[in-house]
């Protein structure tokens, strides 16, 4: 058991461990963040644009409510709600696209600057040497 608890604490303490709890808390705060871009601000433009349409009320009914005579549901209805996966697949699109850009915008933030090329060595005298000769040649085969 006293082995266990040095275990544990050694990956507690560890820097990935810490540093993966951040991230964790981070995302989750941004998810929230996100959720209510969508559900405040994306969906109301959509319903706009699509007249008025809420996906989430989508569903296939299986069975409808049975209502006493007073108005006291005897039996409540049961239905298949695939208007809600639609609804939650489209924030799920649109919070992956915004993690995306916003992944992509501090990769670019972070990004280190190439260094300059390093400028070529100069020539070894015995180069230009060689080159000058070479060229001396060519001017003589060509007359």
């Amino acid at each position: 058991m006293k082995q266990w608890v040095e275990d544990f604490k050694k990956f507690a303490v560890k820097g990935n461990a810490i540093d993966m709890a951040i991230g964790i808390v981070i995302g989750a705060a941004f998810g929230k963040i996100v959720s209510t871009l969508v559900s405040a601000i994306i969906s109301p433009l959509i319903s706009l644009v699509t007249g008025g349409f809420d996906f989430s009320a989508m569903k296939i009914v299986l069975h409808h409510a049975v209502v006493s005579a007073e108005g006291k549901v005897v039996r409540p209805e049961i239905a298949l709600g695939y208007g809600e996966l639609i609804q939650v697949v489209l924030d799920f699109i649109i919070i992956a696209f915004a993690i995306f850009w916003v992944v992509r915008l501090l990769t670019k933030l972070t990004k280190p600057k190439p260094a300059p090329a390093a400028p070529p060595p100069p020539e070894a005298p015995e180069v230009t040497l060689l080159k000058e000769i070479r060229d001396i040649l060519d001017n003589k085969i060509t007359k």
